[in-house]
């Protein structure tokens, strides 16, 4: 400013190369401030799922109206996989009346630890599924490995839930009401990405969905387990139980995948009663899968997270298998990677290592 003859103020208007330095650090100090702006856009972007779960709780995500199968523990196993699939649910848990309280779940793998434990050919009947109580069974399997049911309140975040689902290894949590001491719901990573995806389309898209899988890194791609159409299935069953993977994709001998082989196959064995002989192929057992079944979902490493994201939820799978050109197999990407991916990673939660059941 400067005072002309009548002493009135006027402003000074100076050309840009007469600018002063005070006016150069304004300017720079603008520029910071709006590179900070979207920085901190993108930012609040990213863990814009992250936000998303911690303001739901897990009673958000109970419908009105489910199927709940809950087992005594003095029950016999093999009524127990029977009502599984009499139920067409997966897993149960598990209650113990003389301490009036859930102790575990009873899911698939028991299933397949039962089968891969006890059998020895199809001319020798598994005793041990036709008389042991569940309670039994727990004793022998878990002995000094027992831990505590895993499980989560109403009011929990669904943050919580994915937290607790992958830190723990595994697929099911069931959501128990503290006051009344009742199991309302058993929560699934499917679930929980089903009802984000609901949301998705309202949400800004952080930059990592568009961002494909080889540059994210997402999945598992060293050290696949598969299987050929001709493997016994008792030999499936005991990758699963070593390799303590949820699912095999079935190789032709070309190399490319032709099917996939899950432990929600094995449940089959128990709904036909063939689970005395397991020494029958793969390609014989599923051949009594349901007719529901449309393939193996497979990807590709230059596909978007959005993509995936999207392609798992529709498929209603559990994982994709990823292939290259050929249809070969390059590897698996789980419910539980993307996950990791969209809700975890953000908020910088690391990994465990791949997750049993």
């Amino acid at each position: 400013m400067h005072l002309d003859l009548n002493g009135i103020a006027q402003p000074v208007v100076l050309a840009p190369d007469h600018m002063h330095l005070g006016a150069l650090g304004t300017i720079e100090g603008m520029l910071e401030k709006l590179e900070l702006e979207d920085e901190a856009v993108e930012e609040s972007e990213s863990d814009i799922y992250v936000r998303f779960m911690k303001s739901h709780k897990c009673y958000d995500i109970v419908p009105t109206s489910s199927k709940l199968v809950v087992f005594d523990t003095t029950l016999q196993v093999k009524k127990a996989f029977f009502a599984l699939v009499a139920n067409g649910v997966r897993a149960a848990p598990l209650w113990e009346t003389k301490n009036q309280s859930f102790v575990g779940m009873l899911t698939i793998t028991d299933f397949i630890n039962i089968l891969h434990r006890y059998y020895k050919s199809p001319m020798v009947q598994i005793y041990e599924l036709e008389e042991h109580k569940i309670e039994t069974w727990r004793e022998l399997y878990l002995q000094e490995t027992f831990k505590p049911l895993v499980n989560i309140t109403p009011d929990a975040s669904l943050y919580d839930a994915v937290y607790s689902l992958i830190k723990n290894k595994i697929h099911r949590l069931p959501v128990i009401d503290p006051v009344s001491g009742n199991a309302l719901y058993i929560l699934t990573h499917k679930r929980i990405l089903k009802f984000l995806q609901l949301f998705v389309s309202e949400m800004p898209k952080p930059a990592f969905m568009k961002k494909n899988l080889e540059e994210l890194g997402i999945g598992t791609y060293h050290n696949i387990a598969f299987i050929h159409p001709h493997t016994p299935i008792i030999k499936a069953l005991n990758i699963f139980v070593e390799r303590r993977v949820s699912a095999l994709p079935v190789v032709d001998e070309s190399g490319k995948v032709v099917d996939i082989y899950s432990k929600f196959d094995v449940i089959n064995l128990a709904a036909e009663k063939t689970y005395n002989n397991l020494d029958i192929t793969v390609t014989q057992a599923l051949e009594h899968r349901s007719q529901y079944f449309e393939g193996v979902v497979k990807c590709n490493k230059l596909e978007t997270l959005e993509t995936i994201v999207d392609r798992i939820v529709r498929a209603e799978v559990h994982r994709l298998v990823v292939v290259n050109e050929a249809h070969s197999i390059v590897g698996i990407i789980s419910l539980s990677d993307i996950l990791q991916a969209l809700v975890l990673s953000p908020a910088g939660a690391k990994r465990k290592e791949s997750e049993a059941d």
